[in-house]
Protein backbone atom coordinates (compact mmCIF):
# COMPACT_ATOMS: atom_id res chain seq x y z
CA UNK A 1 0.00 0.00 0.00
CA UNK A 2 1.00 3.57 -1.16
CA UNK A 3 2.22 5.87 1.65
CA UNK A 4 1.96 9.58 1.86
CA UNK A 5 5.52 10.09 1.17
CA UNK A 6 5.09 7.99 -2.23
CA UNK A 7 2.58 10.48 -3.05
CA UNK A 8 4.95 13.17 -2.90
CA UNK A 9 8.27 11.50 -4.06
CA UNK A 10 6.75 8.91 -6.70
CA UNK A 11 10.61 8.78 -8.28
CA UNK A 12 12.12 8.75 -5.00
CA UNK A 13 13.79 11.94 -3.02
CA UNK A 14 16.93 13.87 -4.97
CA UNK A 15 19.55 14.86 -3.31
CA UNK A 16 21.08 14.51 0.14
CA UNK A 17 17.94 14.54 2.79
CA UNK A 18 17.34 15.05 5.93
CA UNK A 19 14.31 13.05 7.87
CA UNK A 20 13.03 14.71 11.36
CA UNK A 21 11.25 13.07 13.57
CA UNK A 22 10.97 9.46 11.60
CA UNK A 23 10.35 6.68 13.51
CA UNK A 24 10.32 2.72 13.09
CA UNK A 25 7.15 2.86 11.52
CA UNK A 26 7.60 5.47 8.95
CA UNK A 27 7.50 3.86 5.08
CA UNK A 28 11.04 4.87 3.69
CA UNK A 29 11.09 3.58 0.48
CA UNK A 30 10.99 6.34 -1.16
CA UNK A 31 14.43 7.34 0.55
CA UNK A 32 17.90 6.17 -0.13
CA UNK A 33 19.91 4.96 2.66
CA UNK A 34 23.55 6.61 1.49
CA UNK A 35 21.77 9.94 0.83
CA UNK A 36 19.95 10.60 3.90
CA UNK A 37 20.15 11.29 7.16
CA UNK A 38 17.61 11.04 10.20
CA UNK A 39 17.01 13.06 13.32
CA UNK A 40 15.35 10.76 15.98
CA UNK A 41 15.45 11.53 19.67
CA UNK A 42 13.43 8.43 21.50
CA UNK A 43 16.09 5.72 21.92
CA UNK A 44 13.72 2.72 20.91
CA UNK A 45 13.22 4.10 17.50
CA UNK A 46 16.27 5.54 17.19
CA UNK A 47 18.10 2.09 17.67
CA UNK A 48 15.42 0.53 15.47
CA UNK A 49 16.15 2.55 12.35
CA UNK A 50 20.11 2.79 13.26
CA UNK A 51 19.60 -1.54 13.40
CA UNK A 52 18.48 -1.16 9.44
CA UNK A 53 21.05 0.75 8.45
CA UNK A 54 20.19 4.23 8.00
CA UNK A 55 22.18 6.94 9.54
CA UNK A 56 20.44 8.51 12.61
CA UNK A 57 21.29 10.92 15.14
CA UNK A 58 19.74 13.18 18.00
CA UNK A 59 20.19 16.42 16.18
CA UNK A 60 21.14 17.33 12.89
CA UNK A 61 25.20 17.11 12.09
CA UNK A 62 25.22 20.56 10.42
CA UNK A 63 25.55 19.45 6.47
CA UNK A 64 23.08 21.13 4.67
CA UNK A 65 19.96 18.70 2.98
CA UNK A 66 18.70 19.47 -0.51
CA UNK A 67 14.97 17.90 0.91
CA UNK A 68 13.89 17.88 4.55
CA UNK A 69 10.55 16.02 5.80
CA UNK A 70 9.39 16.89 8.86
CA UNK A 71 7.37 14.50 10.51
CA UNK A 72 4.61 16.59 12.44
CA UNK A 73 4.75 15.70 16.70
CA UNK A 74 1.60 16.62 18.59
CA UNK A 75 3.27 19.20 20.66
CA UNK A 76 2.64 22.77 18.22
CA UNK A 77 5.98 24.37 19.64
CA UNK A 78 7.92 21.14 19.10
CA UNK A 79 6.55 20.89 15.46
CA UNK A 80 7.74 24.93 15.00
CA UNK A 81 11.24 24.16 16.94
CA UNK A 82 11.45 21.10 14.11
CA UNK A 83 10.61 23.49 11.29
CA UNK A 84 13.24 25.94 12.35
CA UNK A 85 15.75 23.43 12.95
CA UNK A 86 14.38 21.63 9.17
CA UNK A 87 14.82 25.91 7.46
CA UNK A 88 18.18 25.84 9.35
CA UNK A 89 20.12 22.63 7.51
CA UNK A 90 18.68 23.06 4.03
CA UNK A 91 21.15 23.72 1.26
CA UNK A 92 20.52 26.92 -1.30
CA UNK A 93 17.35 25.55 -3.66
CA UNK A 94 16.44 23.19 -1.05
CA UNK A 95 12.75 22.74 -0.05
CA UNK A 96 11.29 21.78 3.09
CA UNK A 97 7.88 19.23 3.11
CA UNK A 98 6.22 18.54 6.33
CA UNK A 99 3.97 15.34 6.87
CA UNK A 100 0.88 14.56 9.48
CA UNK A 101 -1.67 13.19 10.91
CA UNK A 102 -5.44 14.64 11.10
CA UNK A 103 -5.20 13.87 14.75
CA UNK A 104 -1.56 15.62 15.38
CA UNK A 105 -2.68 19.03 14.09
CA UNK A 106 -1.47 18.78 10.52
CA UNK A 107 -4.84 20.87 9.40
CA UNK A 108 -4.34 23.15 11.90
CA UNK A 109 -0.24 23.38 10.98
CA UNK A 110 -0.95 23.90 7.35
CA UNK A 111 -3.21 27.16 7.77
CA UNK A 112 -0.62 28.67 10.28
CA UNK A 113 1.92 28.34 7.67
CA UNK A 114 -0.52 29.62 4.79
CA UNK A 115 -0.65 32.70 6.72
CA UNK A 116 3.36 32.61 6.13
CA UNK A 117 4.97 31.80 2.99
CA UNK A 118 3.05 29.85 -0.27
CA UNK A 119 2.32 26.14 0.06
CA UNK A 120 2.10 23.79 -2.50
CA UNK A 121 1.79 19.62 -3.95
CA UNK A 122 -0.66 19.13 -1.04
CA UNK A 123 -1.57 15.19 -0.94
CA UNK A 124 -4.11 13.82 1.49
CA UNK A 125 -4.20 10.19 2.13
CA UNK A 126 -5.16 8.02 5.46
CA UNK A 127 -5.85 10.71 7.71
CA UNK A 128 -3.71 12.92 7.38
CA UNK A 129 -1.46 15.38 4.53
CA UNK A 130 2.00 15.89 3.29
CA UNK A 131 2.86 19.33 1.63
CA UNK A 132 5.41 21.34 0.19
CA UNK A 133 6.86 24.59 1.24
CA UNK A 134 8.98 27.07 -0.86
CA UNK A 135 12.67 28.01 -0.20
CA UNK A 136 14.92 29.82 1.19
CA UNK A 137 12.94 28.95 4.42
CA UNK A 138 13.60 32.78 5.62
CA UNK A 139 9.79 33.32 6.08
CA UNK A 140 10.59 30.62 9.52
CA UNK A 141 10.34 33.16 12.18
CA UNK A 142 13.16 33.46 14.50
CA UNK A 143 10.79 32.72 17.86
CA UNK A 144 10.18 28.55 16.12
CA UNK A 145 13.82 27.82 17.07
CA UNK A 146 14.52 25.70 20.33
CA UNK A 147 15.38 27.26 23.22
CA UNK A 148 14.94 26.84 27.06
CA UNK A 149 12.26 27.04 28.84
CA UNK A 150 12.26 27.41 32.28
CA UNK A 151 8.70 24.83 33.82
CA UNK A 152 10.24 25.71 37.55
CA UNK A 153 12.94 27.60 39.90
CA UNK A 154 16.28 25.88 38.71
CA UNK A 155 15.13 23.57 36.16
CA UNK A 156 15.30 23.81 32.10
CA UNK A 157 13.08 22.05 29.77
CA UNK A 158 12.66 22.45 25.81
CA UNK A 159 9.10 22.46 23.98
CA UNK A 160 8.04 18.71 23.06
CA UNK A 161 8.90 16.89 26.26
CA UNK A 162 6.39 15.83 28.76
CA UNK A 163 5.14 18.68 30.94
CA UNK A 164 7.53 21.27 29.43
CA UNK A 165 5.69 24.18 30.98
CA UNK A 166 5.37 23.48 34.74
CA UNK A 167 5.83 20.53 37.24
CA UNK A 168 3.38 17.33 36.36
CA UNK A 169 0.59 17.40 39.00
CA UNK A 170 1.12 13.19 39.05
CA UNK A 171 4.28 13.96 39.67
CA UNK A 172 4.19 16.38 42.50
CA UNK A 173 1.68 14.27 43.81
CA UNK A 174 4.20 11.11 43.92
CA UNK A 175 6.67 13.12 45.63
CA UNK A 176 4.16 14.04 48.27
CA UNK A 177 3.88 10.41 48.75
CA UNK A 178 7.81 9.01 49.08
CA UNK A 179 8.61 8.21 52.24
CA UNK A 180 11.05 10.68 54.50
CA UNK A 181 13.92 8.16 53.59
CA UNK A 182 14.40 6.57 50.49
CA UNK A 183 16.22 3.09 49.90
CA UNK A 184 20.07 3.34 49.08
CA UNK A 185 19.59 2.61 45.04
CA UNK A 186 16.67 3.91 42.97
CA UNK A 187 15.39 4.02 39.38
CA UNK A 188 13.72 6.60 38.27
CA UNK A 189 12.36 5.28 35.22
CA UNK A 190 11.02 7.52 32.74
CA UNK A 191 12.56 10.27 34.47
CA UNK A 192 11.88 13.63 31.69
CA UNK A 193 13.60 16.42 32.44
CA UNK A 194 14.76 15.79 36.27
CA UNK A 195 12.28 17.12 39.13
CA UNK A 196 11.58 14.46 40.19
CA UNK A 197 14.80 12.81 40.43
CA UNK A 198 15.92 15.73 42.32
CA UNK A 199 13.07 15.26 44.82
CA UNK A 200 14.67 11.78 45.62
CA UNK A 201 17.54 12.84 45.69
CA UNK A 202 16.71 15.49 48.10
CA UNK A 203 15.62 12.59 50.77
CA UNK A 204 18.50 10.77 53.33
CA UNK A 205 19.21 6.99 52.07
CA UNK A 206 19.89 7.37 48.37
CA UNK A 207 23.63 6.32 47.61
CA UNK A 208 22.89 5.78 43.87
CA UNK A 209 19.69 7.24 40.97
CA UNK A 210 19.63 5.98 37.58
CA UNK A 211 17.42 8.40 35.80
CA UNK A 212 16.25 6.28 32.69
CA UNK A 213 14.47 8.30 29.96
CA UNK A 214 13.84 7.62 25.93
CA UNK A 215 13.77 11.06 25.30
CA UNK A 216 16.78 12.79 24.34
CA UNK A 217 15.77 16.58 24.89
CA UNK A 218 14.41 15.57 28.09
CA UNK A 219 17.58 13.66 29.43
CA UNK A 220 19.51 16.57 28.17
CA UNK A 221 17.47 18.92 30.20
CA UNK A 222 17.75 16.34 33.01
CA UNK A 223 21.88 16.13 33.09
CA UNK A 224 20.97 20.11 33.25
CA UNK A 225 18.63 20.14 36.14
CA UNK A 226 20.29 17.16 38.09
CA UNK A 227 23.88 17.95 39.25
CA UNK A 228 24.08 15.68 41.88
CA UNK A 229 26.87 13.20 41.45
CA UNK A 230 24.98 10.25 43.08
CA UNK A 231 22.83 10.36 39.72
CA UNK A 232 23.59 8.03 36.33
CA UNK A 233 22.12 9.00 33.46
CA UNK A 234 20.56 6.53 30.92
CA UNK A 235 19.71 7.26 27.27
CA UNK A 236 16.92 3.81 27.14
CA UNK A 237 13.38 2.72 26.50
CA UNK A 238 12.42 2.35 30.06
CA UNK A 239 10.57 -1.00 29.24
CA UNK A 240 13.55 -2.59 27.92
CA UNK A 241 16.03 -1.45 30.72
CA UNK A 242 18.15 -3.47 32.66
CA UNK A 243 20.72 -3.28 35.41
CA UNK A 244 23.75 -5.66 36.33
CA UNK A 245 23.10 -5.33 39.51
CA UNK A 246 19.33 -5.15 41.15
CA UNK A 247 18.20 -2.32 42.82
CA UNK A 248 16.05 -1.60 46.00
CA UNK A 249 13.42 0.96 45.20
CA UNK A 250 12.07 2.24 41.33
CA UNK A 251 10.16 5.34 41.33
CA UNK A 252 7.78 6.08 38.04
CA UNK A 253 5.24 8.29 36.62
CA UNK A 254 4.44 6.35 33.35
CA UNK A 255 3.60 7.60 30.12
CA UNK A 256 -0.16 6.58 29.13
CA UNK A 257 -0.07 7.48 25.98
CA UNK A 258 1.31 7.31 22.35
CA UNK A 259 0.03 7.88 19.14
CA UNK A 260 -3.19 8.37 20.52
CA UNK A 261 -5.43 10.54 22.94
CA UNK A 262 -6.98 7.95 24.58
CA UNK A 263 -5.49 5.77 27.55
CA UNK A 264 -3.44 2.87 26.62
CA UNK A 265 -2.84 0.88 29.56
CA UNK A 266 -0.04 -1.48 27.71
CA UNK A 267 2.75 1.09 28.04
CA UNK A 268 2.38 1.41 32.03
CA UNK A 269 2.55 -2.17 32.22
CA UNK A 270 5.50 -2.09 30.29
CA UNK A 271 6.93 0.27 32.80
CA UNK A 272 5.34 -2.36 35.95
CA UNK A 273 7.13 -5.51 33.67
CA UNK A 274 10.47 -3.63 34.09
CA UNK A 275 10.24 -2.64 37.36
CA UNK A 276 9.92 -5.91 38.58
CA UNK A 277 13.29 -7.13 36.81
CA UNK A 278 14.77 -4.24 38.29
CA UNK A 279 14.17 -5.03 41.98
CA UNK A 280 15.00 -7.28 44.63
CA UNK A 281 12.37 -9.25 46.17
CA UNK A 282 12.56 -7.13 49.58
CA UNK A 283 12.72 -3.84 46.72
CA UNK A 284 9.37 -1.56 46.51
CA UNK A 285 7.86 0.01 43.70
CA UNK A 286 6.28 3.36 44.12
CA UNK A 287 3.53 4.66 41.05
CA UNK A 288 1.25 7.32 39.93
CA UNK A 289 -1.04 6.57 37.53
CA UNK A 290 -4.38 8.26 36.05
CA UNK A 291 -7.09 6.84 38.33
CA UNK A 292 -8.83 5.15 35.59
CA UNK A 293 -5.98 3.17 34.26
CA UNK A 294 -6.53 -0.77 35.07
CA UNK A 295 -3.22 -1.45 36.55
CA UNK A 296 -4.07 -3.40 39.84
CA UNK A 297 -4.04 -6.59 37.37
CA UNK A 298 -0.82 -6.23 36.04
CA UNK A 299 0.75 -5.64 39.38
CA UNK A 300 -1.22 -8.18 41.03
CA UNK A 301 1.23 -10.24 38.22
CA UNK A 302 4.45 -8.95 38.89
CA UNK A 303 4.31 -8.12 42.76
CA UNK A 304 3.20 -9.99 45.75
CA UNK A 305 1.92 -6.88 47.79
CA UNK A 306 -0.11 -4.13 46.30
CA UNK A 307 -1.23 -0.74 47.83
CA UNK A 308 -2.99 2.09 46.53
CA UNK A 309 -1.48 4.29 49.81
CA UNK A 310 -3.19 8.29 48.38
CA UNK A 311 -4.32 10.27 45.50
CA UNK A 312 -7.41 12.38 44.28
CA UNK A 313 -9.77 12.12 41.90
CA UNK A 314 -7.56 12.16 39.15
CA UNK A 315 -4.37 10.47 39.72
CA UNK A 316 -3.74 7.29 42.14
CA UNK A 317 -0.43 6.77 44.58
CA UNK A 318 0.40 2.87 44.59
CA UNK A 319 3.41 0.74 46.25
CA UNK A 320 4.22 -2.45 45.51
CA UNK A 321 6.70 -5.23 46.93
CA UNK A 322 7.65 -8.56 46.46
CA UNK A 323 8.82 -8.81 42.89
CA UNK A 324 8.82 -12.15 41.87
CA UNK A 325 7.43 -13.61 44.41
CA UNK A 326 3.89 -14.16 43.29
CA UNK A 327 2.80 -17.90 43.42
CA UNK A 328 0.69 -19.02 40.08
CA UNK A 329 -1.67 -21.03 42.68
CA UNK A 330 -2.19 -17.88 45.02
CA UNK A 331 -3.21 -14.57 43.35
CA UNK A 332 -0.87 -11.75 44.57
CA UNK A 333 -2.70 -9.88 47.66
CA UNK A 334 -4.00 -6.43 46.41
CA UNK A 335 -5.42 -4.23 49.19
CA UNK A 336 -6.03 -0.54 49.68
CA UNK A 337 -4.81 1.51 52.45
CA UNK A 338 -7.00 2.83 55.34
CA UNK A 339 -7.23 6.58 55.22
Amino acid sequence: MSSRLDLAFPDGAEGTVLLIGADAQTDLAPFDRARTRIVQRQAADHAALAGRGWTVATRPDGAPADTAVVFLPRARDQARAWLAEAAANLAPGGRIWVDGQKIDGIDAMLKELRGLTGVDSVESKAHGKIFRLPGPADWVPQRWAARDLTAAPGFTTRAGVFSADGIDPGSALLAAHLPERMPTRVVDLGAGWGWLSAQILARPGVEVLHLVESDATALDCARLNVTDPRARFHWADATAFSLPEPVNGVVMNPPFHAGTRSGDARIGAGFIAAAARLLTGAGRLWMVANRHLPYEPVLARHFAEVQEIGGDTRFKIITATGAGRVQPAAPARSRRARR
